[in-house]
C-alpha cells in the first residue's frame, strides 16, 4: 500500500480536517439548521411541469392574452347528477356553486351551463372558470375553490384544468417523495449493515445523504427568486442526493475501516482522503459535467434539474470530503460500535471465486456480456417519445377523472386538443377591412384544402361563406348574430383561426405540419400555437441542443479520466461501456412501459426520462468504474503487473460497488412505486441503468477488457512505457 507523505496537499487537507474536527462539524450543524428552514419552504415556490420554452408557442399565446383577451388560466367545473335528483334540485345545485365561486376575488369569469347548453349533456354539465393567474401561481385559489364548491342533493361536483393538475402534481410529488423514503430508507439500511456490520458504520451513510439533501434544497429554494422551479425537482435532487452521498460515504468508511487497522486515527483519515478521497474528487466531477450538459437545454426542466443536480453533487462532495472525515476523526476505532453481524473482510470468499472466474475466461465473458446488451437495446427502435401531459397525474386523483369524464362527454376525437393548431394572421389593416378578409380567405383556402387538414374554424366558418364581402355585410346588418362572435375571432389586424388536423396523424406528423407551416415565408405573417406547435418547439430544442451537451459530457469525461489514470483506453472504454449500457436500459424501459409488460397497461414514454437518465446515469456510474480502476491503478502503480492489479482490484472493491449499487437501486427504485408517471419511468430507468452498470458492466466487461489489453490499459503517449522501463531498471 501505498505510503502518503506531508508534502501531498490531500493528505495534509485530511491531517487539517482531522485537528479541526469540532469546529468543522460545528460549521456543518449551523449551515443545516439554517438551510433546513428554507428546504422546508421549497415545494411552496415549486409550480407546474417545467416544460416552458421561448419560442412561436409562447409568443402566441401572448397575443391571445393581450389582443383576443382570453384568460391566462381556466378551472372546469363538472357537475354529474344521480338518476333520481329532480330538474331543480340540478339546476339550483350549479347555480348555488357557481354563484360562491364566482364570488371568490381571483376569479374574473363564469361560464355556466345554465346560461351555454351545449356545456350540457345527459346527466353531466361543466361550467368554466377563467383567471388571470398563470396556472403554476394558482394553487391558493385552487384550494379556496375546493372549499366553497360542495356537493348535494345527490350531485357530485369536481373540478380539473391545468391549475388543479399542476396543484395536484406537487402534492402527489410530495407524496411519491415520502413513499420512495419509506420503502427505499430501510432496505438502505440493511444493505449498509450488511457492507459494514456495525450500526454506527451504517448509519453515517444515511446522515451524510440527509445532510446534503437539506443543503441541496435550501439553496435551490434561493434559485426560485431568478427561475420558474418545476415541480419535479421535489423528486430529482433526493434522488440524485441521496444516492450520490451513500455511494461515496460507503468509499470512503470502507477505505478508512481498512486504514484504521494498521493506523492512528490522523494519519487514517489523512490517507484516507488521499485515495478515497480522489476517487470522490473525479466522481464528483464526472456526475457534475454529465448533469451541466443539461444546461444547453433551453427549457426549465432541464435548466431546473441542471441547477439543482449540480448544486446536491456539489454539496454530496463537500459534505463527503469534509463533515464525513469530521465526524471519522470524532470516532476513531469506535466506527466499529455496536457491531450487529461479523463482517469478514480477510477471507476472500464468493468475490475472490467470481473474479477469477472472470479473468480465466475474459473473451468468452466479454462476448456474453456484449450481446446481453446488446439484445436488451433492441426494442429502442420502437421507443416513442411524448410530451408529459395529464397522464402524468394518477388516474386516483379528482383532476385527472374529471378531465378524462369531461373529454370523453363533451370533447369529440377529432377536436381534441392534440390535433388543435391555432393560428393568428397579422395583416396590415384592421382584420375586418375587406382587404384584410381578403388576405385571411386567401390562406384559409390553401389550409382548408391540405390533406391532412380536418377542418378550421373561423369567422368564414362560423358566417357559413368564404366570400370576404359578403362577411362584411353579415357583420354590418343589424341584430347580426356574428356580433358578439367577431371580438373572439378578430381584434386590430389579428384573425384568430382554428385548424383542426386529422386525427389519424401521429403526434410527429403533427409536428412536422406545424413546423413546415410555420417555416413559410408568406404575407400576411401567421402565428402557430396549439398543443402540436409546443410540442414541436420542445421537441426541436432537445433534438438541436441535447448533441451539444452529449459532446461536452463526452469530451469533458474523456479528459477527466484520462488525467486521473493517465491512460488513453480506459476513459475510451469507459464511455463507450456506459453509452452501449444506457442504450440497452432504455430498450429495457420501453419493452415494460410503452409495450405494457409487467405493468397493468402500456404507457407512452416522457421525452425527459432519456435526456434525464443519460445525464444523471452517465456520471453516476462513473462513480463505480473510477472507484474500481482507481483501486487498479493504485496496485498497478506499486507492482506493473497488469493482471494482479485487475484481478485484486475487483477482489477488493466487488464488495463496496455491490453494496453502493444496491442502495441506488433501492433508493432510486423505490419511486417504482410511486404515481406519477414519470417519476415512475424516471426511477425505473435509473435503477435499471444502475443495475446493468454495476453488474454486466463493471464486474464482467471491464475486468475482461482489462485482462485482454494488458498494459495498453496504461498508454498514455509514450510516457507509460518510459515509466514502466525506468521501474524496472530501477528494480
Amino acid at each position: 500500500m501505498k505510503v502518503y507523505k506531508g508534502g501531498d496537499s490531500v493528505y495534509r487537507f485530511g491531517q487539517f480536517i482531522y485537528r479541526n474536527k469540532l469546529k468543522m462539524i460545528a460549521l456543518w450543524v449551523i449551515a443545516i439548521i439554517g438551510l433546513s428552514f428554507f428546504a422546508l419552504k421549497l415545494p411552496d415556490v415549486l409550480s407546474g411541469n417545467g416544460f416552458e420554452f421561448n419560442g412561436e408557442y409562447k409568443k402566441t399565446r401572448s397575443i391571445l392574452e393581450e389582443d383576443f383577451k382570453l384568460p391566462k388560466s381556466n378551472i372546469i367545473v363538472l357537475f354529474e347528477r344521480g338518476e333520481d335528483v329532480s330538474d331543480s334540485d340540478w339546476t339550483s345545485t350549479i347555480d348555488r356553486n357557481l354563484d360562491r365561486a364566482g364570488k371568490l376575488d381571483n376569479v374574473k369569469g363564469v361560464t355556466s351551463p345554465l346560461e351555454q347548453h351545449s356545456m350540457l349533456k345527459d346527466n353531466i354539465a361543466y361550467a368554466v372558470l377563467s383567471f388571470d393567474e398563470k396556472a403554476e401561481n394558482m394553487g391558493d385559489a385552487v384550494g379556496q375553490l375546493r372549499s366553497v364548491l360542495k356537493d348535494k342533493n345527490g350531485v357530485s361536483v369536481s373540478i380539473t384544468g391545468e391549475p388543479v393538475m399542476v396543484k395536484d402534481l406537487n402534492e402527489a410529488s410530495q407524496k411519491d417523495l415520502a413513499k420512495a423514503e419509506m420503502i427505499g430508507l430501510p432496505i438502505a439500511l440493511i444493505v449498509l449493515i450488511l457492507a459494514f456490520g456495525s450500526l454506527v458504520a451504517a448509519s453515517i451513510p444515511l446522515l451524510i445523504g440527509l445532510v446534503s439533501i437539506l443543503a441541496a434544497m435550501g439553496i435551490v429554494y434561493f434559485y426560485s427568486y431568478s427561475f420558474d422551479l418545476t415541480i419535479f425537482i421535489l423528486n430529482i435532487v433526493p434522488m440524485i442526493g441521496l444516492s450520490l452521498s451513500i455511494d461515496f460515504a460507503l468509499l470512503l468508511i470502507n477505505r478508512f475501516k481498512e486504514e484504521i487497522r494498521l493506523k492512528p486515527v490522523e494519519e487514517a483519515i489523512a490517507s484516507t482522503l488521499a485515495t478515497a478521497g480522489r476517487s470522490i474528487v473525479f466522481s464528483a466531477m464526472c456526475v457534475f459535467i454529465g448533469l451541466f450538459g443539461l444546461m444547453f437545454i433551453q427549457i426549465d426542466i432541464f435548466q431546473n434539474v441542471a441547477l439543482g443536480g449540480v448544486t446536491v453533487v456539489l454539496l454530496a462532495a463537500l459534505s463527503a470530503l469534509t463533515f464525513l472525515p469530521a465526524i471519522l476523526s470524532l470516532l476513531g476505532k469506535r466506527i466499529h460500535s455496536f457491531t450487529i453481524i461479523k463482517v469478514n473482510t480477510e477471507k476472500s470468499g464468493l468475490w475472490s471465486r467470481f473474479a477469477h472466474f472472470v479473468m480465466r475466461r475474459p473473451a468468452i465473458m466479454a462476448i456474453l456480456a456484449l450481446a446481453l446488451l446488446v439484445f436488451a437495446l433492441l426494442p429502442v427502435r420502437s421507443m416513442v417519445l411524448t410530451v408529459p401531459g395529464i397522464d402524468a397525474l394518477p388516474p386516483a386523483y379528482e383532476a385527472r377523472e374529471a378531465y378524462d369524464l369531461y373529454e370523453k362527454t363533451f370533447v369529440k376525437k377529432e377536436k381534441a386538443d392534440e390535433n388543435k393548431v391555432v393560428a393568428i394572421i397579422e395583416t396590415d389593416k384592421q382584420a375586418l377591412e375587406k382587404e384584410s378578409l381578403k388576405q385571411s380567405a386567401a390562406v384559409l383556402e390553401k389550409i382548408t384544402n391540405d390533406s391532412k387538414v380536418d377542418s378550421t374554424e373561423s369567422l368564414f366558418t362560423l358566417s357559413k361563406t368564404n366570400d370576404p364581402d359578403k362577411l362584411v355585410a353579415s357583420l354590418a346588418a343589424p341584430e347580426s348574430p356574428l356580433a358578439d362572435i367577431a371580438p373572439k375571432f378578430a381584434a386590430d389586424n389579428k384573425m384568430l383561426v382554428n385548424i383542426y388536423l386529422k386525427d389519424h396523424l401521429s403526434p410527429k406528423e403533427k409536428q412536422e405540419w406545424v413546423r413546415e407551416m410555420a417555416a413559410k415565408e408568406r404575407n400576411p405573417k401567421i402565428h402557430f400555437g396549439g398543443t402540436a406547435k409546443f410540442e414541436q418547439e420542445i421537441f426541436d430544442e432537445i433534438y438541436k441542443k441535447a448533441p451539444q451537451g452529449l459532446l461536452l459530457i463526452l469530451v469533458s469525461t474523456f479528459l477527466i479520466l484520462m488525467l486521473a489514470f493517465r491512460s488513453v483506453l480506459i476513459p475510451i472504454k469507459a464511455i463507450i461501456m456506459n453509452v452501449l449500457s444506457l442504450s440497452a436500459t432504455f430498450g429495457i424501459v420501453a419493452w415494460i412501459f410503452q409495450e405494457g409488460h409487467l405493468i397493468s397497461e402500456p404507457a407512452s414514454i416522457a421525452l425527459i426520462l432519456p435526456v434525464f437518465v443519460f445525464s444523471l446515469v452517465f456520471g453516476l456510474s462513473m462513480d463505480y468504474e473510477v472507484f474500481l480502476i482507481s483501486r487498479i491503478h493504485e496496485i498497478y502503480g506499486e507492482t506493473q503487473n497488469n493482471d494482479h492489479a485487475t484481478l485484486t482490484g475487483l477482489i477488493s472493491t466487488s464488495k463496496i460497488i455491490t453494496s453502493a449499487a444496491a442502495i441506488m437501486i433501492v433508493i432510486t427504485g423505490a419511486f417504482a412505486f410511486t404515481d406519477v408517471m414519470p417519476v415512475k419511468q424516471m426511477g425505473v430507468g435509473i435503477a435499471l441503468a444502475i443495475f446493468l452498470d454495476a453488474t454486466v458492466v463493471r464486474m464482467v466487461l471491464v475486468p475482461s477488457l482489462m485482462k485482454l489489453l494488458g498494459d495498453w490499459n496504461w498508454w498514455f503517449f509514450g510516457l507509460q512505457k518510459k515509466n514502466n522501463n525506468a521501474s524496472n531498471k530501477k528494480g
